[in-house]
Formats: structure tokens, sequence, C-alpha cells
């Protein structure tokens, strides 16, 4: 077998499962949003149902918006199963301009940046063979919605992103891939719909469904399509209580996996990382206005996987 991997070029070596508790689990992310929008006609007003599928801000009705969001999220120390222990700092900022043509029809273009500091600890070989440290991610997508008619709305977002360990090559670190889906709205309070999202990854792909949903369960509580933050996989799903329109809180939980490109120094030069963890989160939002608004999240995560894979004969 070492044989056939060795002619392959590249041999494959699996990284310590990481299980968290309760307590070593958590997570904790302050998350700000400012949307700035120059809407057409005497007052800006938004769509009832913003686009499920990717990052972005509400949709005008009409006119031209801008935006930018950013945060900060901490993971506390966790125990893997070799004696080793970590923890991440994740930093994230995004920004976009979006058009609408008119209430169901906008086109967006968005830009995102995320740094993820790891940092290993303990006696365990995973920590001794310190896999890496900062990996860096950036996603350029071009959201369409377009509303057929009242009912019938599709979505389409290609994307192209890079994900690195610092000092890795960027022509090693591109991939790309896209989502579409369509939504119907069965009356003004669910809309619904099956997407399906395809990446081309770092030496690998992978395909994964999506449920896009809107369903305002009372008219406090909404359950939703949920996003993700820097070059995250997938949507995920968020409850959502607002009482009034200062104040929101939330329950949410997604799948996450990270796949990134390492440096030519570590112990698998030019080797892939993977991290991959499904996170349940609360959340509660402060609403200053339309424009701008601010939301503080703790969590945990029940488990979380690292792999690495090294290439040979470079």
């Amino acid at each position: 077998m070492l044989r056939k991997c060795a002619l392959k070029q590249r041999r494959h070596w699996k990284g310590n499962m990481a299980r968290r508790d309760w307590k070593s689990g958590f997570l904790f992310l302050v998350y700000v949003v400012v949307l700035i929008t120059w809407a057409i006609g005497p007052s800006r007003a938004y769509c009832d149902v913003e686009d499920p599928v990717d990052e972005g801000p509400p949709i005008p009705k009409s006119g031209w918006s801008t935006y930018i969001q950013g945060g900060a999220l901490h993971q506390f120390d966790a125990d893997m199963d070799d004696g080793s222990r970590f923890s991440v700092n994740r930093y994230f900022v995004q920004g976009g301009v979006s058009y609408a043509v008119d209430p169901r029809k906008s086109v967006s273009l968005s830009l995102g940046y995320g740094m993820d500091n790891y940092d290993f600890s303990g006696n365990g070989s995973f920590t001794l063979l310190d896999p890496w440290e900062n990996v860096h991610s950036m996603r350029l997508s071009a959201p369409v919605r377009w509303g057929i008619d009242r009912q019938w709305t599709l979505f389409f977002v290609p994307t192209v992103r890079t994900a690195s360990e610092s000092g890795a090559s960027f022509s090693d670190s591109v991939f790309g891939g896209g989502f579409a889906g369509f939504t119907y709205r069965i009356n003004d309070r669910l809309t619904i719909g099956p997407g399906i999202g395809a990446l081309r990854q770092i030496e690998d792909s992978s395909v994964f469904p999506v449920l896009l949903i809107q369903w305002k369960i009372t008219d406090e509580l909404t359950l939703q399509t949920g996003r993700g933050l820097a070059a995250t996989q997938g949507p995920g799903l968020m409850l959502n209580w607002a009482p009034n329109r200062t104040w929101s809180f939330e329950i949410s939980g997604r799948y996450e996996k990270l796949r990134f490109r390492l440096d030519d120094d570590g112990p698998a030069p030019r080797g892939i990382g993977d991290d991959r963890a499904f996170p349940l989160l609360l959340g509660i939002t402060y609403n200053f206005n339309q424009d701008a608004q601010v939301s503080l999240m703790g969590g945990w995560i029940s488990e979380e996987n690292f792999d690495w894979k090294m290439r040979m004969g470079i």
C-alpha cells in the first residue's frame, strides 16, 4: 500500500479527532453588520425575504446598497484524543454591493476575508508535529436572485475561493464552485425550496444539499436558512425570536468545513489541512437602526475533526 501511494506522489496521514464537551468546546463570537443603502424613492424599504443562499445585506426593494460586516470568534481550549490541546481565534470581514432591479430581482458582488489562528499545546503527538498555525481564506461571490413571479424565485451563486496557511503557494490554494436553488412562496408566512451546492476544493470536490426556508411561525418567531463565515461550506438553519425591532435572539447550527493548503516548511510540505465541525450557537442581536446591528453569540462544538494529507516526491 505504501508503494502504491508513493507512485501517486502523495501519502495520506489522518490527524486525531478532537472531542469536546460542553465546557471545553465553548465558543464566543462578536459580530457587527453595517448596511449603507441608496434606495430609489422617498424612503428606504427592504424586501420581506432576505437572500437565504449566501452572504449579503437585506436586499432593498430597488436601487443600490453596500454593506460591510465583520467579527471575531474565540474557541476555548479543547482536549484531543492523544493528549494534545488546542484553541482557535477566528476573524473575518466581508463587504459587497447589491443592485435590486425590483423587489424580486437583484445582483450582488461580495468579497470576504477570514483568518483562523490555531494554538496547539500539550504533549500529544499532534502538538509535537506543529501541523499549522495561521490559515487565511478569501471568497469572491456574485449572488443572483431572480423572481419569476410572486411565488417562484431562482438563486444562483458562483464563487471563487482561496484557503491557505501563511507561506503556502497561492496558486495551489484557489478553488471554486457554485450554488443553485429555487424557492416557492406558499403564503405570506412560508417560503421554501431546495438547493444544491458544488465546490471543487483543493484536491477534492464536494456536493451538498441545502434547504432554503423562510418560515414566519408567528409574528415574532422565524425559522430560516442561516449563513456561514469566511470560507466554510454550506448554510445551516437558524431559529430567530424578535420580540421588537431593537432586540432579537437566535439559535443556529450548521456544518463547518475548512480545507486549506499547507506551507512548504511544516511536517506536510504543500500538503492539505482539513478542519470539520458542527457548532451550535445561541445569540443576541441589538439593532441600532435599519442599517446597523451588533451580535454576541456563544455556543459549543460536540466534536471536531482534523485531517492532513502529505505530499511525497515534491
